[in-house]
C-alpha cells in the first residue's frame, strides 16, 4: 500500500481507530509468537475486545451512503442517528441524476447537468471532458449514426488527439468500432468500449469529480477500510494461519493449516 494513500486513510477519524487501536493489537498478538495456527474463537474474542464508538460507525455509513448516492436511506439514517450530512441532500441527487443519464447513454444530458451544477468541473479537467466526448462518440456509434459519428469524431475529437497521445490513442481505439462493426475478429479491447461496464466507468469518473468538487472523498471510507483490512490479513497471513474473513457474508472461517 502506498505511502500516500496510507495518509489520505489517516487523516479519517474512523481509519485512524482502526490503524492505532485494532490492527496494533491484532498485530502484536500474531507477530510476538512462531507462525501457529489461530482458532476463530480467540480471533473472535480478540476482535470484540476492540470498542469502536457509535459515532465513528455512523460516520463510515453516512459516508458511504452520501457517496454511493442513496439519498432516501441517507435522509432517513440522518434522521435517526440524530446527526447532520456532511452534504447538501439535493447535492445527492444530482450526482444521481448524472449517472443515470451516462447509464442510459445520454451524454449530452449528463454534460448539461454538470455544467448547471458547477461548470468548472468539465473546464479544469480536460481528461474528464475528453472521456465524455469518447462516450458520446460510442454512444453514435452504438445506434448506427455512422456520419454523426464521423463528423463529431472529427470536430470535436480530432483535435484533441492531437494535443495529446492518451487520447489520440483512445480515438483510434473507438474508431475501430467502425472498421469492426459486428465482426468476430473484433479485439476484446475494442468491443468492451459497447458494454455496460464502460457506461458505468465513464459515470464513475464523473462522479468522482464532482465529489472531488465539493471537496469530498472520491471513495468511501468503507471500501478503503476493507481494502485495508485485506491488506492486513495478507501481512498476518505471513505469520500465521488464522481465520479468514468471507467477504461474501462477512463472517470468518477456520483455515486450513499450509
Amino acid at each position: 500500500m502506498g505511502a500516500s494513500r496510507l495518509c489520505r486513510l489517516r487523516a479519517c477519524p474512523e481509519v485512524t481507530t482502526f490503524l492505532d487501536i485494532k490492527l496494533p493489537a491484532l498485530v502484536s498478538f500474531v507477530f510476538l509468537m512462531p507462525k501457529a495456527k489461530i482458532y476463530l474463537e480467540e480471533w473472535e474474542r480478540r476482535l470484540h475486545d476492540v470498542q469502536v464508538s457509535k459515532e465513528d460507525l455512523n460516520r463510515l455509513v453516512m459516508d458511504y451512503l452520501v457517496i454511493e448516492g442513496y439519498k432516501s436511506a441517507a435522509e432517513e439514517f440522518s434522521k435517526e442517528a440524530g446527526m447532520n450530512s456532511p452534504v447538501d441532500f439535493d447535492s445527492i441527487e444530482n450526482r444521481m441524476n448524472i449517472r443515470e443519464a451516462l447509464q442510459r447513454g445520454d451524454v449530452g444530458d449528463a454534460i448539461t447537468r454538470v455544467n448547471d451544477l458547477n461548470p468548472e468541473i468539465l473546464d479544469t479537467n480536460p481528461s474528464l471532458y475528453f472521456r465524455l466526448q469518447q462516450q458520446k462518440l460510442i454512444e453514435y456509434i452504438r445506434q448506427g449514426k455512422v456520419t454523426e459519428a464521423l463528423q463529431f469524431a472529427q470536430d470535436e475529437l480530432a483535435p484533441r488527439g492531437e494535443e495529446s497521445p492518451e487520447f489520440l490513442s483512445e480515438l483510434e481505439r473507438t474508431m475501430a468500432l467502425l472498421a469492426f462493426e459486428s465482426s468476430p475478429l473484433m479485439p476484446s479491447s475494442v468491443s468492451e468500449l459497447l458494454s455496460p461496464a464502460q457506461r458505468m466507468k465513464t459515470a464513475a469518473e464523473v462522479n468522482a469529480a464532482i465529489l472531488e468538487s465539493f471537496s469530498q472523498g472520491k471513495e468511501a471510507k468503507l471500501v478503503g477500510l476493507l481494502r485495508l483490512l485485506c491488506w492486513g490479513e495478507a501481512m498476518l497471513e505471513e505469520r500465521a494461519d488464522l481465520p479468514k474473513l468471507d467477504l461474501s457474508d462477512g463472517t470468518f472461517g477456520e483455515r486450513v493449516g499450509r
